[in-house]
């Protein structure tokens, strides 16, 4: 619904409207010109009032004792045609019709030619539709182009999705000012401050040759007292670029007395002020200007440090958060693009996906048929869309490794719903699909879950639908498969976590009905002991819990009991 006009605005905006209507009037009909810009093999009459009016680059030529303000005809440089048009219209008639392929353009022609309507119609558009895939180009178009509201409004968009955006090859290319510019931020949303160290050691290494002078002023944006000491002796300390760079193992050193309580000493500079005067006497009066600690010794947290730990539950409708601590619940999204049947994933970046039900993509002409790809975003508390999963199913499992979201098996959503044994595979730095090798035998309905990049896939139903007992697991480094003991109870629609190197599966569907035992296999890879047994004592108060999972991954405890859910647990708390 629109706004009511003020009565008082309604004079204001109906002379700016007959205004503009009559000016550009006078323009279509060639009528009071008295300028033409000339660009390369193209014309544009208009009238150099409006122009003077609109553009202070304009205004000064028109308006200075230069020949070339006596000239009919200006010829601009530097500008496309088709560009130049848009923005004469836009300053005849206040319409423009701006383009993620034109706005750039746009934008560069407004700032050179002192366009400030334009300048803010660019920003404004570009505001609107910061994404994660050009956030990193619109701060630096931002800061190329001198426009602290762009560059502020991305760089927070990009330190509130750290996580991702380190990962992403424009902040491998960002200049030394504008990598400092987002590690140097409090808002930046990381949980550690050993992710700030590591995105700066990646962005060294990918030009080593240049970019290992700039690391004594980069290690400044890190605040090494909030990492742990352990990861300092060992990550830090001896890396190899800072154990050979006596000013490098100097701040670290600045680092460990700080911890150990002993602070440098901030030395007091004197500076002089041109004095007030006073009884008619000027005098010089010397101020005492308190020096900043260094860098590297601050330890303000960052905004993703101040965390809480929720049960998130996701529907078709939705998600609710829930706060064990506080025993406070709300809405974290509303949403209808979650699919019934989906299955779920927390990462170990705490980043949530959701994948399943049945999408129709137009632009893949050979098997249009696909299932969605979701992510959450917490900070927009709304669902984004990926790349859509190639092959349609249900019933599948969902697990990451390796830097890569693995879907395992299922049924095929179409008419005969054949059990799959294929992996498909999501690789989360080029943002695409691919194929891994497929699964020893065809499944759905199984639990998977991974551990220091080993995707295991237990139980499930096969061809003959009858449960299995099975267990298998895939090595991500080794491109592998291998058997391993299978349980001793076969069930399908089952839940499974990972605690303290246990692999625990409770509830689900046996051949016989419902189960609610829970049972753990034990994994300890250094003496290679596998054994399956069961809980003592450990027994669901109801049968018939199926497709559930519970899932402790720092921020989030993730369950989707709408849909099938998949995740694994990182780190005990």
């Amino acid at each position: 619904m629109a706004l009511p006009i003020n009565p008082m605005d309604e004079p204001r905006i109906y002379q700016q409207t007959l205004l503009q209507d009559g000016l550009y009037d006078l323009l279509e009909n060639d009528k009071l010109v008295d300028c033409t810009l000339k660009i390369k093999d193209k014309e544009f009459p208009c009238h150099r009032l409006v122009l003077c009016a609109c553009s202070s680059y304009f205004r000064s030529i028109f308006l200075s004792d230069l020949e070339e303000s006596k000239k009919r005809e200006i010829v601009l440089e530097d500008v496309e045609p088709g560009v130049m048009g848009l923005i004469l219209k836009y300053l005849y008639t206040s319409k423009i019709n701006v383009t993620e392929q034109n706005v750039q353009d746009i934008f560069a022609v407004a700032n050179m030619y002192q366009i400030p309507s334009i300048f803010t119609v660019c920003v404004s558009f570009l505001q609107k539709r910061l994404s994660l895939s050009n956030c990193l180009a619109i701060f630096r178009l931002g800061l190329m182009l001198d426009c602290p509201r762009l560059a502020v409004s991305a760089r927070n968009y990009a330190c509130e999705r750290f996580q991702l955006i380190s990962r992403d090859e424009d902040f491998l290319q960002l200049l030394p000012s504008e990598l400092a510019a987002i590690l140097a931020n409090d808002n930046l949303n990381v949980e550690t401050e050993e992710a700030v160290f590591e995105a700066l050691m990646n962005w060294v290494s990918r030009d080593m040759e240049n970019r290992e002078r700039e690391l004594p002023g980069l290690l400044d944006c890190v605040r090494l007292r909030l990492v742990s000491e352990d990861y300092l002796r060992e990550k830090v300390e001896k890396h190899k670029l800072i154990s050979s760079n006596p000013e490098l193992q100097q701040k670290v050193q600045l680092v460990w007395d700080a911890l150990a309580g002993k602070m440098p000493e901030v030395k007091k500079s004197k500076k002089e002020s041109g004095g007030a005067e006073k009884d008619g006497e000027g005098e010089d009066k010397e101020e005492e200007e308190e020096s900043l600690l260094p860098g590297i010794l601050n330890d303000n947290m960052r905004f993703g440090m101040f965390v809480r730990h929720l049960i998130l539950m996701v529907n078709d409708t939705g998600a609710v958060a829930y706060d064990p601590l506080g025993n406070d619940c709300f809405v974290a999204s509303l949403s209808t693009q979650i699919p019934k049947n989906h299955a779920s994933l927390v990462t170990r970046e705490n980043q949530i996906f959701v994948a399943g039900g049945l999408f129709f993509d137009e632009q893949n002409k050979e098997d249009p048929l696909c299932s969605y790809f979701l992510q959450y975003d917490p900070v927009s508390a709304d669902w984004l869309g990926m790349p859509p999963l190639p092959s349609p199913r249900f019933l599948f499992g969902l697990a990451e490794a390796e830097n890569s979201i693995f879907v395992l098996g299922g049924r095929e959503l179409k008419e005969q719903e054949h059990t799959l044994d294929s992996v498909l595979v999501y690789n989360r730095q080029s943002f695409k699909w691919g194929e891994s090798e497929s699964l020893p035998y065809p499944v759905y309905g199984h639990a998977t879950v991974s551990h220091n990049d080993v995707v295991y896939v237990i139980g499930g139903k096969g061809d003959n639908k009858s449960c299995l007992k099975k267990m298998c697991a895939y090595d991500a480094k080794k491109f592998e498969w291998k058997e391993l003991p299978p349980m001793k109870i076969a069930r399908s629609l089952f839940g499974a976590t990972v605690h303290k190197d246990k692999i625990y599966v409770a509830a689900g569907v046996t051949d016989d009905g419902p189960d609610r035992l829970c049972g753990g296999v034990r994994h300890r890879y250094q003496q290679m002991v596998r054994l399956w047994n069961v809980s003592p004592g450990a027994q669901l108060s109801q049968p018939g819990v199926f497709g559930w999972r519970a899932v402790r991954h720092r921020r989030f405890w993730h369950d989707a009991s709408g849909g099938q859910r998949r995740g694994r647990s990182q780190r005990d708390e």
